[in-house]
């Protein structure tokens, strides 16, 4: 890593380290000690820290930047599987079903997150003010276009890169925690500015394909029905009709925004509303497999099998454990 953008996320995680919000510490100790919560709201920042591994948990992430800026962390987005620390970055242009947990918790210091929420809004003010494409947008859409004419879409590298300009922005952005009375002026500028440095890495076809012009995209209306009505039975034709697009267009645009197919944000979605049902709610397997739209026991035994590594009731008693110890990462 450049040693300048070392430097940025040094003072980010610094910032960060103090103002995170520590699973076990009692309320009032963790907002004395962090100051108002409200100021990391405001910002749209969830800041975490915790000292030791955690389990793989579910995790609903909205579009957001996620930054790890000690420790690693494992997080699966379909079939991609990673590990990853501060030297890479993760986009999530719209919803999406991650499983993920901390793997290193970087000794005394502890493992330190942030994910900051982006607003379609801004993303599309900021394209649509842009004079000049977004880095790698044109070739990425091309690429995608050639690609679902053959038949297939290779997505984009999940993990981003990160540059001094970005790095910069976004440890500014970090110490508006500390700096409550300037976040009326700066943070406007600087979440703009936040935006422009992603549309200006190789992750800017990931951030484009989640818009249609200046607005949300046919993948945010795809992964709104997916999720909103998980229980029916979805085929790519039915929801590209609900969505009067082509399927080759959905297909292309959802796998290079999520890096997924329709099919399995699909299957993931429902595997983890499942996994919760019976870890929060204690349903039976077989409730919760009815419940999110599996037709089949078997079917979902092996799904979940295959996501989670044991069987569905096995896993929900191991989780519940977990989650009495380990806060969200």
């Amino acid at each position: 890593m450049d040693d300048r953008i070392a430097q940025h996320l040094d003072r980010a995680a610094v910032v960060a380290s103090a103002h995170a919000a520590v699973p076990g510490k009692d309320r009032q100790d963790a907002i004395a000690r962090a100051g108002s919560a409200h100021h990391a709201e405001t910002l749209g920042l969830t800041v975490s820290k915790v000292h030791e591994q955690t389990g793989l948990f579910d995790r609903r992430y909205e579009p957001s930047l996620s930054v790890v800026l000690r420790g690693r962390k494992r997080s699966i987005v379909g079939d991609d599987d990673q590990v990853w620390g501060r030297e890479r970055f993760i986009i999530t242009p719209v919803d999406l079903p991650v499983v993920a947990g901390v793997v290193d918790a970087a000794g005394e210091d502890g493992f330190v997150a942030v994910v900051w929420k982006l607003d379609p809004a801004v993303v599309g003010e900021v394209v649509a003010s842009m004079t000049v494409p977004a880095a790698g947008a044109a070739a990425g859409s091309a690429a995608a276009s050639a690609s679902s004419r053959a038949g297939a879409v290779s997505p984009l590298p999940r993990l981003g890169s990160w540059t001094e300009p970005l790095a910069d922005a976004f440890a500014r952005l970090l110490a508006l925690l500390d700096a409550p009375a300037d976040i009326p002026v700066l943070f406007p500028l600087v979440s703009r500015e936040i935006v422009l440095r992603l549309l200006q890495t190789e992750q800017a076809p990931r951030i484009t394909a989640a818009l249609d012009g200046t607005g949300p995209s046919v993948v945010a209306g795809a992964t709104t029905l997916l999720t909103g009505r998980m229980a029916e039975g979805w085929s790519m034709e039915r929801l590209a009709r609900e969505l009067r697009v082509s399927e080759s267009t959905l297909f292309a645009r959802f796998k290079e925004a999520t890096g997924m197919t329709p099919a399995q944000y699909l299957k993931r979605t429902r595997l983890g509303e499942a996994r919760r049902r019976m870890v929060v709610h204690g349903d039976t397997a077989a409730r919760a497999a009815a419940a999110v739209g599996f037709r089949s026991a078997s079917h979902f035994s092996r799904d979940y099998r295959e996501a989670y590594g044991r069987p569905p009731a096995a896993d929900a008693v191991m989780v519940r454990g977990q989650l009495a110890v380990a806060g969200a990462v």
